[in-house]
């Protein structure tokens, strides 16, 4: 699989959380977030059974940077979308992550 520039969105979760609606309400927020940003979108599922949802930034070959977790609660699209928004926002200023610096305004109009 090649990768794209601009990194990729993974969201981690046990396949016993594939199920759960909250899973689907943050895996379609983070796609959704990935399709607008021009970004690689993964679901990652591990075979344990835990009840939290990762999501992740990966650039390249560098080691995933957590976003956002939600340990049980309920879950809004909205909480969501602001949680990814702010934790890219805050990574487009370090200087590893000038991709994400030149998509700043784009992460910033993203509701």
């Amino acid at each position: 699989m090649v990768e794209c520039s601009n990194g990729k969105l993974l969201v981690y979760a046990s396949s016993f959380a594939f199920r759960e609606r909250r899973f689907k309400s943050v895996s379609m927020t983070a796609a959704r977030i990935a399709k607008l940003l021009n970004l690689d979108f993964e679901l990652v599922a591990f075979k344990g059974r835990f009840k939290p949802i990762y999501v992740y930034y990966k650039n390249g070959g560098e080691e995933p940077i957590p976003l956002y977790c939600d340990k049980d609660g309920k879950v809004k699209p909205s909480n969501v979308c602001s949680a990814l928004k702010s934790m890219m926002f805050v990574l487009s200023f370090h200087p590893r992550y000038s991709v994400l610096r030149r998509m700043r305004r784009e992460i910033m109009r993203l509701s």
